[in-house]
């Protein structure tokens, strides 16, 4: 009676054990400067596999002058979960710029790119935002990576996936508009990867008169369905919808 109560309280702290193994959170790599990022996760491909973005900033050595000018390396790694030394690696440098555009965070993103039988996809997200509050631009955009053998490879350069921007007066005249893209995997290939279909969904917003009285007009656009293709080395954007 002891030995099967012992067994049963094995088994059930040992279940315990490996769902915290399993569900463990990864840690970010440690930074030291004031702007730097770091990000992880689990890439749900794999749970065995962590993802990291370490990006590193890089003053202007003009302009800075203790601001945020400059611009960003990117350190992309894919590591074993119990194990930080790297698998796979790209390193980037300068991958983004800032400054009145400021880089405001990065993000990983381990939706299902799969594109091809046997290769899925992460992506990156950085986040802008501008500091002009009459002349608005703040921006997402989306890198996609596959991992071959020791090496990480850009398969997608910095796709737009959220823009807001405009002119008005601080009041209520002028014009803003909102652009969320969104991806799926197309069931047509080329180069033998899967070709991306790409929704884009914009709203506009016009004010018109005294700031007591304003009328804001927002006018939905019809959603526009975009096809980009993998040209053997990467997918081809067109024009507007690469970021900075």
């Amino acid at each position: 009676m002891t030995v099967k109560s012992g067994l049963i309280g094995c088994v059930a702290l040992c279940a315990g054990l490996m769902a915290g193994q399993v569900f463990a959170e990864c840690t970010p790599a440690t930074v030291t400067g004031q702007w730097d990022f770091s990000v992880c996760k689990d890439w749900p491909v794999d749970p065995a596999l962590t993802i990291t973005a370490v990006s590193k900033f890089v003053p202007d050595p003009v302009y800075a002058k203790g601001e945020k000018i400059g611009s960003y390396d990117l350190d992309l790694s894919v590591s074993s979960a119990d194990d930080s030394t790297p698998l796979a690696r790209y390193l980037q440098t300068s991958a983004f710029t800032t400054d009145a555009f400021a880089l405001e965070s990065v993000e990983l993103d381990t939706a299902r790119y799969k594109l091809t039988p046997k290769l899925r996809a992460f992506g990156v997200r950085a986040i802008f935002r501008g500091s002009s509050s009459v002349n608005p631009l703040n921006e997402t955009v989306l890198s996609l990576y596959v991992k071959e053998g020791d090496k990480l490879r850009p398969v997608l350069d910095r796709l737009v996936v959220y823009r807001f921007s405009g002119e008005w007066d601080g009041n209520c005249a002028g014009d803003r508009g909102t652009t969320v893209r969104t991806i799926e995997m197309g069931k047509t290939s080329s180069h033998g990867y899967a070709d991306l279909i790409v929704k884009s969904v914009t709203t506009g917003l016009t004010g018109e008169g005294p700031p007591d009285n304003c009328e804001i007009k927002t006018t939905n656009y019809k959603p526009e369905l975009t096809t980009l293709r993998y040209d053997g080395n990467s997918y081809v954007l067109p024009n507007g919808f690469q970021g900075l």
